[in-house]
């Protein structure tokens, strides 16, 4: 019988594949060090997780690829990674396995550990609600235990006989008392009276080749119509940056603020949100923003993904609210005109605005649960007790 905690600290393997990920992980972290400061954690981690703590066998940005096409194109490398991580995981086997997201890497990894006997918890559940429904059986033999954060998604995994638990979603404790829009705005060097728009085309350098352009050409004919118009853009990194400064070399001269990282602080100070489907989209509606969802890949990728679509919504708001709260312009709709025009429409209307707030505010209720430590709590029941 292996030594799960290899000597007095157990080791808990833990897995990211993207900001969000990283994100959620160092709050999981952090919470679980409170109770059990002596816990390490090591597997594949971004910056977030590993300021929290964790030890990164393999660095994050290596996953961080979406859509068929991309996924193809880089599947040798991560697969080799993930037989790499099984093989370290097996020779020598953690208190504990946590996947948080990433599901194509996740799921397989999990399959692999648990046919060891090593305990898997799944942290944020595959959107089998939405597409892809047929993945519960792969995660029945994946998981010992998803963590939910949804509150509709523990019927799904009771009435498939997979244990879950509904936590919460951890961004919306981290998004509940946000400063206010002058403050954002104060910080972030725009003026308080200007109307401003937050340009979020994605964190994933695939997203921006797809995105980028079309963002900045859109700003471009907002601000041709409403010249005072303000535009600030949050880019993840400097290659993400230079991605998009590329694309505004191909405009004529226009004013974009462009700033790295502090996404949440654009999203406050903006009184709209133009926005790439993903957590973005739940980040700016927990913050009580307007947005107009959109999302461009390559036409292979696309097709596939939404020919396993069960649901008319892609974003995580509507989907959450089950209407279109907020307009979606998707592929071949998401042209500079429509998303110009899509934006311009709900900036001019104080009263809709003012009506999605009130809904979004509704939803942050319902998601803040303290996710952070319900998930610890749950983490904690599978590890043995700490020794004196």
């Amino acid at each position: 019988m292996p030594d799960h905690s290899r000597g007095a600290a157990p080791v808990i393997g833990i897995v990211a594949g993207e900001a969000s990920g990283d994100l959620l992980g160092a709050q999981l972290i952090v919470a679980l060090h409170q109770r059990r400061p002596e816990l390490r954690f090591e597997g594949i981690a971004g910056p977030r997780m590993i300021a929290a703590g964790a030890s990164a066998l393999y660095p994050m940005e290596k996953l961080a690829v979406r859509g068929y096409v991309e996924v193809l194109r880089h599947y040798r490398e991560i697969a080799g990674i993930r037989t790499s991580l099984a093989r370290h995981f097996i020779a020598s086997p953690p208190a504990l396995f946590i996947g948080i997201d990433a599901p194509d890497f996740n799921l397989d990894l999990e399959i692999k550990l648990r046919s060891t006997n090593v305990k898997t918890l799944h942290y944020v559940s595959p959107s089998i609600w939405a597409w892809r429904g047929g993945r519960i059986k792969k995660i029945n033999r994946a998981v010992d235990r998803m963590l939910c954060v949804f509150p509709f998604e523990t019927d799904i995994y009771d009435k498939a006989g997979v244990a879950a638990t509904y936590v919460g979603h951890p961004l919306a404790d981290l998004l509940a008392n946000y400063p206010a829009r002058d403050v954002a705005r104060e910080k972030l060097g725009i003026r308080a009276a200007e109307q401003v728009v937050a340009l979020l085309p994605g964190s994933r350098v695939s997203e921006l080749e797809s995105m980028a352009d079309l963002f900045v050409a859109a700003a471009f004919r907002m601000q041709a119509a409403h010249p005072q118009l303000e535009f600030v853009a949050p880019l993840v990194n400097q290659v993400t940056r230079g991605i998009f400064e590329a694309a505004l070399s191909r405009q004529p001269p226009m004013r974009i603020k462009l700033i790295e990282g502090q996404s949440h602080e654009a999203m406050v100070a903006a009184d709209a949100v133009l926005v790439a489907s993903g957590t973005a989209t739940l980040e700016a509606a927990l913050l009580g923003r307007p947005m107009v969802i959109t999302y461009k890949m390559p036409r292979v990728s696309w097709w596939l993904m939404n020919s396993r679509r069960y649901q008319p919504w892609v974003g995580l708001p509507n989907i959450l609210a089950r209407e279109f709260v907020v307009p979606e312009l998707l592929q071949d709709d998401a042209t500079p005109e429509t998303l110009a025009q899509a934006m311009l429409e709900l900036l001019g209307d104080d009263v809709r605005r003012a009506g999605i707030e009130s809904r979004f505010k509704k939803m942050g209720n319902e998601l803040r649960c303290n996710a952070a430590q319900r998930a610890a709590d749950t983490v904690l029941s599978y590890l043995p007790a700490a020794t004196a």
